[in-house]
């Protein structure tokens, strides 16, 4: 599983149900949910 940060819980968590995503401006980054409290996370990976 991909480990993003929760801004919920202020720790580093691992999320589920990741989607990836392309923002506008070309790069990559996952959605989700934190895998504790549910809340939804976003980070960014990279290019394209």
């Amino acid at each position: 599983m991909v480990t993003g940060r929760c801004m919920k819980e202020k720790k580093d968590r691992e999320m589920k149900n990741t989607k990836e995503v392309v923002m506008k401006n070309g790069m990559k980054a996952l959605k989700g949910a934190c895998a504790v409290c549910g809340t939804s996370m976003f980070k960014i990976v990279g290019k394209a």
